[in-house]
């Protein structure tokens, strides 16, 4: 069925249409690999509990909630793609829209070079040239709005050039976010490492107890606390395209440059970061309600809900 419509496509828009397509798979492999993160840590966690070594049941749990966020971290990213995935569709939606203003003027043309070839006296000749005036007139806004772009309403809107910079802002900015709050997951991880001791031991002598228990839950507030306060810090893209009047003649505003995702988003560091607000808080669950003081399973934290699809 997608092959289908595919081939359905206007020929402007089929190349942009696959790379939608192509960047649905990638989002589904991301979605895809958010749950077996998450169902891995929990393995992890329930792996530990059965070694019967409580230094090893202790630090694989607290290992086990941080892999798991790294998990909720990718389903985050994949909900972002979504929305730059989106940009790029109203890109093609105006591609598809074009192709018909050319196809029209192009059959006029023809018609019309042939007839004065066939029959040069031919009174329809006169009634075809204005109608391919007509049509050129017609393919020329179609254009305008595909390159600049302005919507077929009032209202100035873009699209391809202002648009793809939009998409890919979006995409970069999740990407930049997805990577250092991992960055920061793995490093507290780390930290758990250094927690257990792998001295060897004579066999026959029992190990000590685990003593760091208050340490490890120490790690995960901290991580908890560093994912709550994580900003982004990024230079603005920006955008001199919301100077086009309705007419494609520049305005007066063209001389203040925006910010394609909007400077005040910038605030925060990100085109995604207004979507993003307070879904820090709660992403590693507070000690108590995971009792991670004795507890060996995973306590999965609930999915942001600053990420809209």
């Amino acid at each position: 069925m997608a092959s289908l419509r595919g081939m359905q496509q206007p020929e402007l828009s089929k190349k942009l249409f696959k790379i939608i397509k192509s960047e649905n798979h990638a989002i589904g492999a991301y979605e895809t690999a958010s749950r077996e993160r998450i169902s891995i840590a929990s393995q992890l966690s329930d792996w530990g509990e059965a070694t019967g070594d409580d230094s090893v049941s202790e630090i694989s749990d607290k290992i086990g909630v941080l892999m798991s966020e790294l998990g909720e971290q990718e389903d985050a990213f994949a909900q972002n793609l979504e929305d730059y995935r989106s940009v790029l569709k109203q890109i093609r939606n105006t591609e598809s829209s074009v192709q018909p203003s050319r196809d029209y003027k192009a059959k006029v043309s023809d018609e019309l070079l042939k007839l004065k070839y066939k029959e040069p006296q031919n009174t329809k000749i006169v009634q075809l040239e204005q109608e391919l005036v007509r049509a050129e007139a017609q393919n020329l806004v179609a254009e305008a709005q595909l390159t600049n772009i302005v919507r077929l309403e009032t209202t100035p809107g873009l699209q391809t050039r202002q648009k793809l910079k939009e998409a890919y802002d979006i995409h970069f900015a999740a990407t930049i976010e997805r990577a250092e709050k991992q960055i920061l997951l793995a490093r507290h991880g780390r930290r758990l490492l250094n927690l257990l001791d792998d001295t060897p031991v004579v066999p026959g002598d029992t190990r000590p107890p685990f003593e760091h228990g208050h340490q490890a839950r120490q790690v995960l507030n901290d991580a908890e606390e560093d994912l709550r306060e994580w900003a982004p810090n990024l230079d603005p893209v920006p955008s001199q395209a919301t100077g086009l009047g309705v007419n494609l003649m520049p305005s007066q505003a063209a001389a203040t440059a925006t910010s394609v995702s909007g400077q005040e988003d910038y605030s925060s560091g990100s085109p995604v970061a207004s979507r993003n607000a307070g879904a820090e808080t709660g992403l590693l669950e507070s000690p108590d309600s995971r009792d991670i003081s004795g507890s060996s399973t995973v306590a999965q934290p609930e999915p942001t809900s600053g990420y809209q699809r």
